[in-house]
């Protein structure tokens, strides 16, 4: 994608959903922003009318010390002022509402199941990261996962 295409976001997650989506972008190749992506794809949809920003409005609620940029497709930043006023709307933050409703719906994707999130993701990719992620071989037993620093 070109630079125009793309548009840079920085979002206030936890240390933990930091580490979580670090480990989700290994089993994706290393793509953090592209895993942030497939992740606002499955969890932006639910939330299509007022009544589901209140469980966004409880994760933002939440202390977020660690910032991570992310790079996303224009489109899909597009979308992220409307729910961002969605959330003024309903007494979320009013300062930076693209980046708060990044990091509310990012930090809301992230507290689903490990193993479920890795799922999502294998299925959209075609592979077989959620198994590797989860501790599963593709046979069905048990593999090392070691990840270098």
């Amino acid at each position: 994608m070109d630079c125009d295409d793309e548009v840079m976001l920085t979002v206030r997650i936890t240390a933990a959903e930091r580490a979580l989506l670090r480990d989700l972008a290994r089993g994706q190749g290393g793509d953090v922003s592209g895993v942030a992506v497939d992740g606002l794809l499955e969890v932006i949809p639910a939330l299509h009318d007022d009544g589901s920003a209140l469980p966004l409005l409880r994760v933002l609620s939440r202390p977020a010390p660690c910032a991570v940029t992310l790079w996303l497709p224009a489109p899909i930043a597009d979308l992220l002022p409307l729910l961002g006023e969605r959330l003024v709307r309903t007494g979320g933050p009013s300062a930076g509402p693209a980046s708060a409703a990044l990091s509310a719906a990012l930090r809301l994707w992230l507290a689903g199941d490990r193993a479920v999130l890795a799922a999502g993701l294998a299925r959209l990719h075609g592979g077989c990261a959620a198994r590797r992620l989860a501790g599963e071989a593709a046979v069905g037993g048990p593999v090392r996962i070691e990840v270098a620093a």
